[in-house]
């Protein structure tokens, strides 16, 4: 008989409070439901079944308190969690009725679209209204009031404008607010895609069995206006039916806007390949600010493509997107014809320039790819042949997405935004802009920048009316994810934050039962690169060894190649690595399903770069994510336009306990004047800023300091060191003899 289990067979412990009452870590599985903002009656069933799920906990995640024992750690979303058996079976049925329709679409590949039928039921006002405000989706159109009602009306913009100087009465803000709000018919279901929207059969099986059953608030509200092209005959009644739309999107960090986008760019690909067979060019074209998130579209877009014939690209470098050769030789023809009196050694120079273009072109491929995902750096330079000569065009493409848009037109990337933007030359392009902040200033560049390309290329239509601006808010504007908890933290010095860091990795004091603790995996975000470095070589060895040790804790920077990047973002999805500390570069759209937590070591720059920070957990709806933030003295200063997010957020959320920023506090930070912020956005805080260091061999190195020892010990150790260093130097001087006729006899003649 085993001793072990004889001893151990009466040692059933009992839950405590603290581990009845803990909250389900975000990575312990898929969210019940994906949605942030929920109708009254969802939350008052979720209070009502919330006694009965607090204490359930198949997984086994809530054991232990070691918070580095692999075992009790769902890293990722490894394990599922206990689903409800309503959606359980709502979404069995769903991918049931998605792969008949695949097996239908086999059996039936040659079957035209009208033969389909297509739901027209149309929802009355009153509901659409009641759904939308349900779940805080706001669509608004962002044209001038008269040429939103030139287009109602009929009329011709230039009678309205005529009109106007009768006089009229203008209109108050209010009524003018009014005037700008539609509601338009939510997406309720995905089946509705097939049935009212014409989407395609197979694209419609991999969104079921990519396990999506239930629609977002952003795929509610965008994925109708963006597909409603579709869904309606080539021939129209109308000729508002048959007209686009460019769309401005403004929405939480994990809501699904990588979705919302993707699926109308594939649909598109599958009806342009169904009217135009064995035609391959690139449509459509994502930018995006990092390769990471490049990467990352891809991967989702890919998913959704399976067996659609449809093709996704990552642009990489020394990728040829067009054939450039035909500019080249158009540019050589121009060139021989006018000249006035060629001769033959002239004629001879060009056919051998056009034999060498022709060369060329037999060595180098042209991109076969429908949608390509890329950087603004990499496609301008692939189109300007790395900025030799001006950028060439994109007539092909038809849609252009920018994801993260608000970066993508700051002025770091404004300029090459700006190219890709104009390269593309088509009148039908259609243009969306995707982000969870987004500023007054970006929707004012985006109606100019729309405007200008609408004059340069002369594109007019019958009623002389711009094509419509629509944007789409899920919830408050410029807000953080409601989902999750916050904690601003007084450490007042960089040794209180290292200090605080090094709690949060290894907690020893007892925790309260509604308290939310942060637990591995998670990130921790820097100011800069050299701070991000120096802190990682500081808790280098804080991890014990049994526990993985320095292996379960990494770096990543924008000066790492792209392979070791490529390696560290691998080795976080599988749970081999625990802890990244990072710069803004991961702030950003990156999708790291079961994140536990984000440390802000550094306060962000910007309001904007704490929404996104914190957005790395809390995605898709999961709940339990932790968001800390350390400030010291020298921080206070930019402390209040992060405070004013975290009561907001509270607020958004319903929090009726105890509040992570109390009023006094609010009242007590002082305001950043609009310099201030400027500059805080542009250098960070300047007492953090990496100071600057030559080599012997001329090369300059930033190097900085984070460690637990103060100024003022570091000061008293440089002065014992330099003490020491010039008594040393004086005692080697007076054992130094004297050299004879040393002593100076004049000037010689």
């Amino acid at each position: 008989m085993d001793a072990f289990k004889l001893l151990t067979r009466s040692t059933k412990l009992k839950p405590t409070a603290a581990s009845s009452n803990s909250h389900r870590l975000p990575s312990a599985g898929k969210a019940e439901n994906p949605q942030l903002f929920r109708s009254a009656q969802d939350l008052e069933t979720k209070k009502r079944k919330r006694g009965s799920d607090e204490h359930e906990d198949s997984d086994g995640n809530e054991g232990s308190d070691n918070e580095f024992d692999a075992t009790q750690l769902a890293l990722f979303g490894a394990k599922s969690a206990p689903v409800k058996n309503a959606s359980l079976k709502e979404s069995k049925k769903l991918r049931k009725s998605n792969k008949n329709q695949s097996v239908e679409e086999d059996n039936a590949q040659n079957e035209p679209d009208s033969d389909h039928e297509v739901s027209t039921a149309v929802m009355e006002e009153s509901e659409r209204r009641s759904i939308l405000k349900a779940h805080r989706i706001k669509v608004s159109d962002l044209r001038d009031l008269e040429e939103i009602q030139a287009a109602k009306t009929g009329d011709d913009v230039e009678k309205k404008k005529k009109r106007k100087k009768k006089k009229e009465p203008t209109l108050s803000k209010k009524k003018q607010k009014e005037a700008r709000q539609l509601y338009p018919e939510p997406l309720v279901s995905f089946q509705e895609l097939r049935n009212k929207y014409r989407v395609s059969r197979r694209l419609t099986a991999n969104i079921g069995e990519q396990g999506f059953s239930v629609p977002t608030e952003v795929q509610m509200g965008s994925l109708p206006l963006l597909l409603w092209n579709s869904a309606i005959d080539k021939t129209p009644s109308s000729p508002k039916e048959s007209q686009e739309l460019d769309l401005l999107v403004v929405a939480p960090t994990g809501s699904g806007k990588t979705l919302a986008f993707l699926i109308p760019l594939i649909n598109n690909m599958v009806q342009h390949h169904r009217q135009n067979p064995g035609q391959r060019e690139i449509c459509s074209v994502i930018v995006a600010p990092t390769k990471e998130l490049v990467g990352q579209i891809v991967n989702e877009g890919r998913k959704l493509a399976v067996g659609t014939g449809v093709t996704i690209t990552a642009m990489r470098k020394g990728m040829q997107v067009m054939d450039l050769i035909h500019d080249e030789e158009n540019l050589l023809e121009e060139k021989s014809s006018s000249e006035s009196d060629p001769g033959s050694s002239s004629d001879n120079e060009t056919e051998d320039a056009k034999s060498k273009s022709k060369g060329k072109k037999t060595n180098t491929t042209v991109t076969k790819s429908d949608i390509l995902v890329t950087t603004p750096l990499a496609l301008v330079n692939a189109l300007s042949a790395n900025k030799t000569k001006s950028v060439s065009p994109l007539p092909s493409v038809e849609h252009l997405v920018l994801d993260e848009a608000d970066v993508l037109l700051d002025p770091l990337f404004r300029e090459q935004t700006s190219a890709i933007w104009n390269a593309c030359t088509n009148p039908r392009l259609r243009i969306s802009l995707w982000s969870a902040t987004m500023g007054s200033n970006i929707e004012e560049l985006t109606k100019e920048t729309i405007k200008k390309r609408r004059e340069s290329l002369a594109i007019e239509n019958s009623q002389n009316t711009s094509t419509p601006l629509l944007r789409v808010v899920i919830g408050l504007k410029d807000s953080a994810v409601p989902n999750i908890k916050h904690k601003l933290v007084y450490a007042a010095t960089e040794q209180g934050k290292l200090l605080g860091l090094r709690q949060l990795l290894r907690p020893s004091a007892a925790v309260a039962p509604n308290e939310a603790r942060l637990r591995p995996p998670f990130l921790i975000f820097t100011q800069t690169i050299p701070r991000a470095v120096a802190l990682h070589s500081e808790l280098l060895y804080d991890i014990p060894p049994e526990a993985g040790g320095s292996s379960r804790i990494a770096v990543l920077h924008s000066d790492l190649s792209e392979t070791r990047r490529s390696d560290i973002m691998k080795g976080f999805r599988k749970g081999e690595i625990w802890i990244i500390i990072t710069t803004d570069l991961l702030a950003r759209g990156v999708d790291f399903r079961g994140i536990n937590g984000v440390v802000n070591y550094d306060i962000p720059t910007s309001s904007a770069a704490y929404v996104h920070r914190v957005g790395r957990t809390g995605r898709a709806g999961r709940e339990g994510g932790v968001a800390v933030t350390f400030y010291t003295k020298e921080d206070i200063p930019y402390v209040k336009s992060i405070a004013n997010l975290i009561h907001t957020s509270e607020k958004l959320q319903g929090t009726t306990g105890e509040k992570s920023v109390q009023k006094w506090l609010l009242d007590a930070l002082p305001d950043l004047s609009k310099k201030d912020k400027q500059e805080l956005k542009r250098h960070g805080v300047k007492a953090r800023a990496a100071s600057a260091k030559l080599r012997p061999d001329g090369k300059e190195i930033r190097t900085s300091r984070i460690s637990t020892k103060s100024g003022y010990d570091r000061k008293m150790e440089n002065k014992r060191k330099g003490t020491i260093t010039a008594n040393r130097q004086k005692s080697k001087a007076s054992t130094v003899p004297a050299e004879s006729g040393d002593e100076w006899e004049g000037i010689d003649e």
